[in-house]
Formats: structure tokens, sequence, C-alpha cells
């Protein structure tokens, strides 16, 4: 894990499969696709943590047209042409990541007893490991 990165990184397939989507969407690489898809400037180095990766990877491959192997269309907005991914709710691509990797971040600095009183409010049971 390099510094300031919370996450471990992703794994070497899981980069290689995502630069397959961004070429897929019409970009040359990730600094192509630094602009349209929202990256940061070390996403836009290829480097990725495993949730990061794995939510643009979900993200890409739920992006209109993809699932019949057809290229994303140009984007009528875009200056240069190419196709910006959103989600369903129209929030660009790192919106998302930032926001998936800021909730797991809280999580993880939660207390266990916190997060299972919240837990058996909302219904659940929770079985202390005792």
């Amino acid at each position: 894990m390099s510094f300031g990165q919370s996450a471990p990184p992703a794994t070497t397939k899981q980069v290689q499969y995502l630069l397959s989507l961004v070429e897929k969407a019409g970009h040359t690489g990730f600094r192509d696709a630094r602009g349209p898809l929202g990256l940061t400037q070390r996403q836009a180095a290829g480097k990725f943590s495993r949730l990061e990766a794995s939510a643009l990877i979900d993200l890409l491959l739920a992006e209109p047209g993809s699932d019949d192997g057809s290229e994303a269309g140009p984007d009528p907005g875009s200056k240069t042409g190419r196709s910006t991914v959103t989600n369903d709710t129209g929030e660009s691509i790192a919106a998302a990541i930032r926001l998936e990797t800021q909730r797991v971040e809280t999580l993880r600095g939660m207390p266990a007893q916190l997060l299972a009183g919240e837990l058996e409010r909302r219904g659940w049971r929770v079985d202390s490991p005792d």
C-alpha cells in the first residue's frame, strides 16, 4: 500500500480490464479519460485502489450500450466528442467513487458497538462474538 492510500491497490488484472473498458469507451488511456471520467491525477497514472477500480468497472459496464458490445456515442456537450460516463442518477464516476470511498472510510472508523446499535435500530439481529 502506498503512502496516503487507505485501501489496498487494485490488482494487475483489474487495472488491465479497466483500461480495456476505458479504451472501449473511446479513450486512448487513463490520462486521456481523466477529464471526461473525472479521474484524479493518481488514477490517470493508472493507480487505483481495489474499491475504486471495482466501482469504475461497475459503472463502465453499466453504461448504456455496453451490454451489447457497442461503443458509447459522443457526448453532445463535450468539446472533445468523447463520451462522459455517468451512472443512472447522472453523477460522474469520480463523484460516485469518492462517495463510496468516503462511506467505507467512515464505517471503517466506527466503533463496532455503534454499528451494531444502528443495525439493531433498523431491525437487524446482531449476535455478539462472546
